[in-house]
Parts: C-alpha cells; structure tokens; sequence
C-alpha cells in the first residue's frame, strides 16, 4: 500500500471522527434539555393535572386541564388555516416559478420566516384583536397560523420540485388540465414530505407563547369559546414559572414535559406516516 494510499485513509478516519464529534456535541445540549425536563416534570404529573383547572392564587394544587384543551383548540385553528392555504400556495409557487407574482410571495415567505413571534402576535392584535377590542381563541389561531404559513409554503413547493417531470408529463399526455396533473398526480407524490413539513410546523408552534400573549391571552377557568379568551400550555407554563409559589413551579416543569411529549408524539407520527405513504405509493 502507497504512503498516499495511507495518507488518505488517514484523513478520511480523521475527518470522519470529528463528524462524529461535531454530531455529539451538537446533541449534547438537546440531550441535558430533555433530561432535566423529564426530570423534574414526570413525577409531578398527577391525575388533577390533567383533570382540574388552577386553583385560586396561592392555593395549593389544581391542575392545566382547562390548557390542555385550549392548546389543542389552538394548534387546531392555526393549522385549519395555514395548511389549505399554504398548499395551495406553495402549488401555484412550483407551477408558475418564473412570475412576478410567484417571486413576491416567496420572498414574503421568506421573510414571514425570519419575523419574530412577537412582531406575528402584535401584528395579529392589531388586525384581530383591536378592531373587536376583545382578546378571543380566534385570534390566537390566527397568529400561529401566520408563523405556520411559511413552512408549509416552502416545504409544499421545494418537495413538488422534487416529483419527477414524468408524473406531470404523463398527466398531461393523457388529457388532464395542469391543475388536475398538480392537485391529482404530483400532490400526492409529494403528500409524504409535506405532511412532515406541516407536523414541523405545528411542533414550532406548540412551544409559542409570546404571540398569545397578545392575542388569546388566558383563561384560568374552562372556555372552549372561539370568541373568548382561553388558556393554552405555553402561557401557563409561563405564568406559572414567574410565580413565587413552589406548587406553581412544580406545575409549570409538568406542562413544560407535556409540551416536549407533545412534539416528540408529533416528530413520530410524521416518520410512521411517512413511511406508510410511502408504501403505499411505491409501484
């Protein structure tokens, strides 16, 4: 074996080690987060954590019950709004790439991306809240739709690129107009990566708490009102950690373990569903 042979090698093993070493330490904060959350929220979930909503101003225990729900209320407006629309967006970007109009809004995306939360959820108060002087569960919808929408708009048209020019051709061979080839053959091949792109955004936007701030505000008591202030996870967690009752920070370290379960269940079901459709599509 040549010492060039050798050499190479050698900085092939090298380099490749410090891959490694760059991935673990990458890892490593991920890893202390997720261990010290665990830690100190498993064991103070209980059943009225899940069943009771808080208990008056410091009064021991209760629960985030009335949260829970207010969170699910929420993510599940965000995403009635930002997914239909960010598709069709993210559609008509991949079909028509090279126009004026194409060019604006993705660069509106990219900028939407690049905003702070904050600035979406005092955007959201001026254009939802203010007009109705009135904080409401729509409102808050609103404002997570608004961060959503540029992940699915990009993640929808950077996969439809993806998709062979074959599926389209041969769409449009047989007869079909170019929506019907975009919304019945090259949509569906895309469908697995897209519905990631959206479960990426809704865990983004699971964990917010400065946009609702401004626009949902909370709710200590049940309200499933879309005209009414509710209550949500993030700003509970928050509330409850800026508090200077012990119970309350044992509280807020359970709703801060809920939220991380909720968006590793989120990051597992986008891989089982990827898989499935991906089986379910290979010839």
């Amino acid at each position: 074996m040549s010492a060039n042979s050798v050499r190479r090698k050698a900085l092939s093993r090298l380099m490749e080690t410090l891959c490694l070493i760059a991935v673990l330490i990458a890892l490593m904060p991920l890893a202390f987060i997720l261990f010290y959350v665990i830690k100190e929220g498993a064991g103070a979930l209980n059943l009225d954590f899940f069943t009771q909503i808080p208990k008056p101003v410091g009064e021991p225990g209760g629960g985030m019950a009335n949260a829970i729900v207010g969170s699910l209320v929420l993510i599940g407006l965000a995403a009635a709004f930002a997914v239909p629309v960010g598709v069709i967006c993210g559609v008509h970007l991949s079909e028509y790439p090279r126009t004026k109009f194409s060019s604006m809004v993705r660069f509106a995306a990219d900028v939407m991306n690049g905003v702070p939360s904050i600035v979406i959820g005092i955007f959201a108060y001026g254009l939802v809240v203010l007009p109705v002087k009135r904080f409401s569960a729509f409102a808050g919808g609103f404002a997570l739709g608004l961060l959503m929408l540029p992940v699915v708009v990009r993640t929808t048209e950077e996969l439809l690129r993806l998709v062979p020019s074959g599926l389209r051709e041969g769409a449009l061979a047989l007869g079909a107009t170019r929506s019907r080839a975009a919304f019945t053959v090259i949509l569906p091949a895309a469908l697995p990566g897209i519905i990631t792109g959206v479960l990426v955004a809704l865990a983004r936007v699971a964990g917010e708490t400065a946009p609702l701030l401004f626009t949902a505000f909370n709710n200590r008591f049940w309200s499933t009102s879309l005209a009414q202030p509710i209550a949500s996870l993030t700003v509970q967690v928050f509330t409850y950690a800026i508090s200077p009752y012990d119970d309350w920070h044992r509280q807020a370290w359970a709703g801060a373990f809920l939220l991380v379960m909720i968006i590793l269940s989120l990051s597992i079901i986008a891989r089982f569903a990827v898989r499935r459709l991906e089986r379910m599509n290979r010839p």
